[in-house]
């Protein structure tokens, strides 16, 4: 490696969860890695420490004016026992498009995945073999320069923990319920809508209450300005299947660039399926539905790789998608992904990437 990482072995290793009863970023292993960062040094002192506390002034930038951002991952065992990766790269592209945008300092995306790559080698035993488990991997950076002034941070940490981690879903890859949200927004171009920040998350969470007290999992998010265009599902890229044409909202700077919607739209199109990244309104898509024309709504993200939808609540209307049930691309999808990053898939894309 390039870089190299102190290491602090923990003296009470933890015991580690069943399997068969595991949630989602519940449990945490025994290590995790920090960097710290500021303006004289730049990026050092990276370091793999037992996992515990932080310790955090009560002025600390990140308190006051939330600067911060984080990422998402897994790690998996092949057949071979190897430990791989899926697109590493990737989420340190993103993490720096974030960096840029919360006025944070980039970070050499080979000591970033290097740094995954190390904590993840030290705590690899935490790795769960179930079928639909993984090592969910969590990177993240905080502001901690003790200010009160309404400024950029001087001073950063970044950190990674591992959490081993079931189905995000726990009914498993089953239809779910989503609800389309009229009355707030999630972003607008210019915001950061795009970016991987906590904020985005913190002011979605009152639509999704509402959502669940109306017996829906998620929303289904509009565009911001005319709220007339379908955007996200949750935290997840939206996908649509129209007349055997797949749908997904633009890259415009209101939506997360998804690691796994970029697969998603790869896989497809060398499947020979026609995909079209444009704006489609929600007045459309139920024109569609009473036409006949729509087959499946699905949508892609880290955590569920990929989440059919049964039912899609606008307003008064009800589309109950593919009979409720998962539909074909979906199911096609999620196994080619899943069967890539367990290597029991052929890698055309040259995605996994080991560990050591």
């Amino acid at each position: 490696m390039k870089y190299q990482f102190s290491v602090t072995k923990t003296k009470v290793p933890k015991i580690k969860p069943d399997p068969d009863t595991l949630g989602f970023g519940e449990v945490f292993t025994d290590h995790m890695f920090l960097m710290d960062y500021n303006e004289s040094e730049g990026w050092h002192n990276g370091r793999i420490v037992p996992y515990g506390p932080l310790e955090l002034d009560p002025a600390a930038l990140v308190l006051h004016y939330g600067q911060e951002m984080f990422e998402g991952l897994k790690a998996y065992k092949n057949p071979e026992g190897k430990v791989v990766l899926f697109r590493p790269e990737k989420n340190a592209e993103r993490t720096n498009n974030t960096n840029r945008r919360m006025c944070m300092p980039e970070v050499d995306p080979e000591l970033y995945v290097e740094a995954i790559k190390a904590v993840v080698a030290i705590d690899q035993d935490w790795i769960p073999e179930k079928e639909g488990t993984a090592l969910y991997i969590r990177p993240f950076i905080i502001a901690t320069e003790p200010c009160l002034s309404v400024r950029p941070s001087k001073e950063y940490l970044f950190a990674v923990v591992l959490s081993p981690v079931g189905p995000y879903y726990k009914e498993g890859m089953a239809p779910t319920k989503i609800y389309v949200e009229q009355n707030f927004i999630r972003s607008v171009k210019g915001g950061t809508g795009f970016a991987k920040i906590g904020g985005n998350y913190a002011g979605a969470m009152l639509s999704q209450e509402v959502a669940h007290e109306e017996g829906y999992s998620q929303v289904l998010w509009l565009d911001g300005i005319e709220k007339k265009y379908v955007e996200e599902i949750g935290t997840s890229n939206a996908f649509f299947v129209v007349d055997n044409e797949v749908i997904t909202a633009p890259l415009e700077g209101t939506i997360l660039p998804g690691i796994t919607r970029d697969s998603v739209i790869n896989v497809l199109r060398g499947w020979g399926y026609n995909v079209r990244e444009e704006r489609l309104a929600i007045s459309d898509l139920w024109e569609y539905y009473k036409e006949g024309r729509v087959q499946e709504i699905f949508a892609s993200g880290t955590a569920a790789v990929i989440s059919p939808v049964g039912e899609l609540k606008w307003n008064d209307h009800v589309m109950i998608i593919n009979n409720g049930e998962i539909g074909e691309i979906s199911q096609k999808l999620y196994d080619e992904i899943t069967g890539i990053q367990l290597g029991k898939r052929e890698d055309k894309f040259g995605w996994v990437v080991n560990v050591d």
